[in-house]
């Protein structure tokens, strides 16, 4: 079609109007020539043999065209991970899967597509960032008759587009709705501290699962992926006074572990000093035990034996005592009685004597007991010998 035909809405002259008559005459030609008909396009007024007017024509292709393209816009496609929901008139007819489809055109019916796979997000407490707070949201009263600003996001997908679509009128605000309550059940059942730092993985969970019953009792067709707490902290009002009681709590708790360390420390070094202390007194004491059943046992037996003969009794203990006595020494007695020019020196042995007999001189003597030190056999083997030599004494002349 020559739109650029210079006679196009021209004018017969310049004084007067365009000729409508003339400019839907030549219209209907065009669109004749355009679909290949043939035919005088004139109008009635001009006459002319066996001429008919074309207007009816033109319009009946107008409106095939019309009518194609009304039955084409029926026509759809549903992409995957989406929905496709079919109203007529408005009522829900059916929910098509992913493909292509058709329906009834505008105005029978219409089609809405719900992406079922986006995951959309509720935010309480907050708008956007964290720092535009919405305070009617975030002011929550814990268990204690505590306030705190919490802030939380709510994830969520769609599960039934049919009941996202017609069982609430406002599905999204519901869910803000829901996740204001359900946290504010969680919190208000729950301490401050509990809240602010060790249960806050606990709160969440337990808010995700209450929302979840809330909203499969009201059918809304929305599943909870998660919850997540963005901030929880005391109100701004009282942040300073807060932080102060903190700091106490947690020098309070360093001086705890400190004094805990610190018995943990000592009392187990005292529990094992005064378990060697009761072994070496158990030892003591049976050692003391011992020597003196072995004493009174060796002292039994010399008696029977002096009384079997006490003359040499008495010399096997006077030799037995000398022996004891003159071991430890580096003293040589020569008896001179025996009238023998020749003396007999052993020099091997005064020289092993000599070495350990000087180191213990030198080393400090350790403190013995009373029982080491004097003996009950001991005892009685010096007054035996001292006995015997005052009797040698008095028996010379």
């Amino acid at each position: 079609m020559a739109w650029n035909d210079p006679q196009w809405g021209g004018k017969k002259n310049n004084d007067g109007p365009p000729d409508l008559d003339e400019l839907w005459r030549k219209f209907n030609q065009r669109l004749n020539d355009l679909f290949g008909r043939k035919g005088g396009g004139r109008s009635p007024s001009e006459g002319g043999a066996g001429g008919s007017p074309v207007k009816l024509p033109g319009l009946g292709t107008l409106i095939a065209i019309g009518a194609i393209v009304w039955v084409g816009s029926g026509f759809y496609i549903v992409d995957a991970a989406k929905r496709g929901v079919v109203l007529r008139f408005g009522k829900y007819v059916e929910t098509t899967q992913p493909g292509p489809h058709w329906h009834l055109p505008y105005p029978i019916e219409s089609v809405e597509v719900i992406n079922l796979d986006q995951v959309r997000t509720a935010e309480i407490g907050y708008r956007g960032t964290l720092k535009n707070k919405v305070l009617k949201e975030a002011l929550m009263l814990t268990d204690d008759e505590n306030i705190i600003d919490i802030q939380f996001a709510v994830q969520y997908v769609l599960k039934d587009p049919e009941d996202f679509l017609f069982n609430n009128r406002a599905p999204e605000e519901s869910v803000l709705q829901v996740a204001e309550t359900a946290i504010r059940e969680v919190v208000g059942k729950s301490k401050m501290d509990f809240v602010l730092y060790e249960g806050r993985e606990a709160v969440a969970s337990q808010a995700s699962k209450l929302m979840q019953d809330i909203l499969d009792r009201y059918r809304t067709g929305i599943t909870i992926s998660k919850v997540t707490m963005q901030n929880a902290q005391p109100p701004e009002q009282v942040q300073a006074s807060f932080d102060d009681a903190v700091k106490a709590g947690q020098d309070k708790e360093r001086q705890k572990n400190e004094g805990q360390a610190y018995a943990n420390d000592v009392i187990p070094k005292a529990r094992g000093m005064a378990a060697r202390l009761m072994e070496e007194s158990n030892g003591y004491k049976q050692r003391v035990i011992a020597n003196a059943e072995g004493d009174a046992s060796r002292f039994k037996q010399v008696v029977v034996e002096y009384n079997k003969a006490p003359g040499v009794t008495r010399d096997r203990l006077y030799l037995d005592a000398m022996q004891q006595i003159y071991s430890s020494t580096s003293k040589v007695l020569v008896d001179q009685k025996g009238g023998g020019n020749l003396l007999y020196l052993p020099l091997d042995k005064l020289i092993q004597q000599s070495g350990p007999a000087g180191e213990n001189a030198a080393k400090p003597a350790p403190a013995t007991t009373s029982s080491e030190t004097s003996s009950p056999a001991t005892d009685g083997a010096l007054r035996t010998g001292d006995a015997y030599r005052s009797r040698e004494r008095e028996a010379r002349p």
